[in-house]
């Protein structure tokens, strides 16, 4: 995940809250530096701040849609973050492709909340041997259906839920607070962890290959294997 901001403190202050939400953020601090590592390493999603020296936001949203114009290639999830709170600023963002736009000051959390919001608006309709060819796991979204080398595993709604939203961030450690956030939307001191060291340990038993697919991080807390 890519936050591009010129303020030093914003960027800080967003990264923080991404990382403890589980996500891994590299920062650039104008429009340059955020092309360059878009090109480089197609980042998952940008925070993009409108007011950057040089290159500003809104030229780097035309050129990455531009590019992926001529190219066909799928789109970039873009949040706009910005101090310009007119309404010409944001009509313009959301015309060019920005997929949400947020004006400061800005909530840390309403800002991540909308994160998850948009990439799970952008994850692909099949997840397609999401973890990785050596597993073979499929995850199909609409018709919520798994197979783990052809073969159908029957899951419940949450078992499921839990399983999907894994193979949307393979190889990502998720503790089991944060999984609770993201998965029952729920915080842990209303619902135990316990919960979803209970639904790990099922979809172990029910998936072909779980403890190969399904890895504990010691004193940290899940991940879904890449191959």
């Amino acid at each position: 995940m890519l936050v591009v901001d010129d303020d030093e403190r914003v960027r800080t202050l967003v990264t923080w809250q991404l990382e403890a939400d589980g996500f891994a953020v590299v920062a650039a601090s104008d429009g340059a530096a955020a092309l360059d590592r878009i090109a480089a390493d197609r980042p998952d999603l940008v925070v993009l701040d409108l007011s950057l020296p040089g290159v500003g936001g809104l030229d780097v949203l035309r050129r990455v849609r531009g590019a992926e114009s001529a190219r066909g290639g799928a789109a970039l999830p873009v949040i706009v973050l910005s101090g310009r709170s007119g309404e010409t600023d944001r009509i313009v963002g959301l015309d060019l492709g920005a997929d949400d736009y947020l004006v400061k000051p800005f909530s840390p959390g309403e800002l991540a909340a909308r994160v998850r919001s948009v990439l799970r608006r952008s994850v692909p309709a099949r997840l397609d041997d999401a973890a990785g060819p050596a597993s073979g796991l499929r995850v199909d979204e609409p018709t919520r259906e798994v197979t783990v080398d052809g073969v159908p595993v029957e899951l419940t709604a949450r078992e499921f839920d839990l399983l999907a939203f894994l193979a949307r961030h393979p190889r990502q450690v998720f503790s089991r607070a944060q999984l609770l956030e993201q998965v029952w939307e729920a915080a842990p001191d209303w619902r135990s962890e316990a919960t979803v060291t209970e639904h790990v340990h099922r979809l172990r038993h029910k998936l072909p290959g779980g403890d190969r697919i399904l890895r504990t991080v010691r004193g940290v807390g899940y991940r879904l294997e890449s191959g």
